[in-house]
């Protein structure tokens, strides 16, 4: 059966034109407004109807919640993704609203804020854990969104992530043709999704390899997770030659140690997220990224489309990672 996407291709037209037409807005013209009537009756589509309703009832708004700490918001490289997020989905006239969440404070609850009276469109969830009540509750209430990561959900949703995986196995696997044998994995909290299928791809390389995967430190996803891990790596009786660090900001927190420890200037590392600052750390911060033009307008394309009533296994991208090298991983052994 035809779905709104394969029709609006079909037509040349985006998916938000043709949604709208569909529902009778006055800003598509008349004659797109029949042209995409006739076509959808020709190949039998019919609108989703609870999504047609949601739809007419319009409150104009997308909303994201995120964790914050006194005078911080958020992880830096998701306000860098929202920014693009917004200026697409205003052209849409949808607005994105942040919601700050403080330590402490329940997401879901908050969540649960925003559903009640259908107080906006759709939301953005980011950090997905792999059980995550959030996904569980906006899938019960028929509420579109997509995830800033994965879970382990046995209903479809919406998400663009990175793998995580593989870029933290060839992470390692570059440690290991470097010559380094004890790789250590600062790692952040396992219910995290991301934080999970990192340490697994680092793990699964050791394994390949017969190396022990014991030089493993669990931390919050913070500057100060990241310091307090690498301290507790570095006072193993045989401490690790390379680290491969869940995020920049836990990296960043491990360069801090290493500086701190006599002998660790010689320990190479590496994090992900290629935050800015890390360009500008001692030594240059070597990092991973996801691998997409404007991530921010392809969330965006998403959120549009889940509003539109398309299905969410439609709705998956799993990107690529790539290497941003800078001086840290090169750090002599």
């Amino acid at each position: 059966m035809t779905n709104l996407k394969q029709l609006a291709d079909s037509l040349g037209l985006s998916i938000t034109t043709v949604s709208r037409a569909l529902d009778g807005y006055s800003d598509v013209s008349a004659t797109t407004r029949e042209r995409v009537r006739e076509a959808a009756e020709k190949v039998g589509y019919r609108p989703n109807a609870s999504a047609r309703r949601l739809r007419k009832q319009r409150a104009e708004l997308v909303a994201v919640t995120l964790p914050s700490d006194p005078g911080h918001i958020g992880p830096p490289h998701f306000l860098d993704m929202l920014s693009g997020c917004a200026e697409h989905l205003a052209s849409a006239g949808l607005n994105l609203v942040i919601a700050p969440v403080p330590r402490g404070e329940n997401e879901l609850e908050m969540c649960r804020r925003f559903v009640v009276g259908r107080r906006v469109d759709a939301m953005l969830l980011v950090r997905t854990r792999r059980h995550d009540e959030r996904v569980e509750f906006l899938q019960s209430q028929g509420v579109p969104f997509v995830t800033n990561g994965r879970t382990e959900s046995p209903v479809p949703h919406a998400y663009i992530d990175g793998d995580g995986f593989s870029g933290f196995h060839r992470a390692t696997a570059r440690f290991f043709l470097n010559g380094h044998r004890r790789i250590g994995h600062i790692a952040g909290p396992q219910d995290y999704y991301f934080a999970y299928v990192r340490r697994t791809g680092w793990q699964n390389a050791m394994e390949e390899r017969g190396l022990d995967t014991d030089l493993c430190a669990e931390n919050a996803p913070t500057e100060e997770g990241g310091y307090l891990a690498a301290l507790e790596l570095l006072g193993r009786p045989l401490r690790p030659t390379a680290l491969v660090c869940a995020t920049d900001e836990m990296a960043i927190g491990a360069l801090r140690a290493l500086r701190e420890t006599k002998g660790g200037e010689g320990i190479s590392i590496v994090g992900h997220d290629n935050l800015p600052i890390g360009a500008y750390t001692s030594p240059a911060l070597s990092t991973m990224q996801m691998t997409g033009e404007n991530l921010g307008a392809r969330f965006a394309s998403l959120l549009l489309r889940a509003i539109a009533g398309e299905p969410p296994e439609t709705l998956q991208e799993l990107h690529d990672i790539e290497f941003v090298d800078r001086d840290s991983h090169r750090t002599a052994t």
